[in-house]
């Protein structure tokens, strides 16, 4: 079992954090893997062709131990709403002493690809970028917006948890292997047997679509991190109603009948516009009326609005077919 022990401080210093490189890396982990691919079937039959195009080299040198996966490939997030973009460029930044260092905790290996990334870090991190940005284009760049609303969904079911029970409820079932009690987050992993003190920092929360069913956790000084799979993984690649039949589309008019359709899940403005292929002012005018009519709700998640098909709207959708 692992122990984290909270320290005066580090319950008001929780948070959450989406990380795009998480999801990636994550993702890149489950081919091959037949107990995962069963939930993300839909996905990898999608996308395998076209990352087998790809030629990848270096990548899944570095994600092939299924023991450890070196901590320059997935930092933690700075802020709760960081950019793939972003995220790239701080592992194109890793200093050259800690890709070493951390690849000497890799089993040893005559892997080219991991021998070149050791002999010129700095060389090799600007070509792993280059298959990060390559990979992002063809497997995560298209669901990306259907990921983010499960994400999203997650952090605002953990905010209302927050809101009505506190801390203790929020820890207290985020995944069958944690628990939390008398100020120490548990993960129930009979094999391991560590106990380590936050010391005020607090713990950063990582909900993440393509890490289920696993549970990852860093305990490092700098950035505790539990990373784990939200709720509701099984409906981000489910059917979904995605078009309003007739009379949805006479009552509400085409585009907005569609724009309800679509919010199964929260999304932002900007995402809904980019998704559908209408501006952001139409878009935003739509919904307005949306909500007013209780048909969408909004919520605020940092500096973004989020929209989600209230049941009323479901009711509509549904009923009329």
């Amino acid at each position: 079992m692992i122990e984290l022990l909270f320290e005066a401080g580090d319950l008001a210093r929780i948070r959450f954090a989406r990380s795009p490189v998480q999801e990636l890396v994550s993702s890149l982990r489950i081919f091959g893997r037949a107990d995962r691919v069963r939930m993300h079937r839909v996905w990898v039959e999608a996308v395998r062709g076209a990352v087998g195009g790809l030629g990848l080299e270096l990548l899944p040198a570095l994600v092939k131990d299924p023991r450890y996966v070196p901590d320059f490939l997935t930092p933690p997030p700075d802020h709760a709403s960081m950019t793939f973009a972003e995220e790239v460029d701080r592992v194109r930044g890793t200093p050259a002493v800690a890709v070493r260092a951390q690849l000497d905790l890799m089993r040893k290996s005559d892997d080219e690809a991991l021998l070149a990334l050791y002999d010129d870090p700095e060389r090799e991190l600007g070509r792993l970028a280059g298959e990060l940005h390559a990979y992002w284009e063809v497997a995560l760049a298209p669901v990306w917006a259907r990921v983010v609303g499960v994400l999203n969904a997650e952090i605002g079911y953990r905010a209302d948890q927050l809101t009505s029970g506190g801390v203790v409820r929020v820890l207290g079932n985020l995944h069958p292997e944690v628990e939390y009690a008398e100020d120490a987050l548990r993960i129930l992993w009979p094999t391991w047997q560590s106990r380590n003190k936050l010391d005020g920092g607090g713990m950063l929360l990582v909900p993440c679509v393509f890490a289920w069913p696993s549970l990852l956790v860093d305990t490092g000084p700098q950035a505790p991190a539990l990373v784990y799979s939200p709720r509701g993984v099984g409906n981000v690649w489910g059917e979904t109603r995605r078009t309003a039949d007739k009379p949805v589309d006479e009552l509400l008019g085409r585009r907005r009948a569609k724009l309800l359709a679509w919010l199964d899940l929260p999304l932002s403005t900007t995402q809904v516009a980019r998704e559908l292929g209408l501006s952001a002012a139409s878009v935003s005018e739509h919904l307005t009326v949306l909500r007013r009519s209780g048909l969408v709700a909004s919520r605020r998640s940092g500096r973004q609005v989020l929209y989600q098909r209230t049941a009323l709207g479901t009711d509509l959708l549904g009923q009329s077919g």
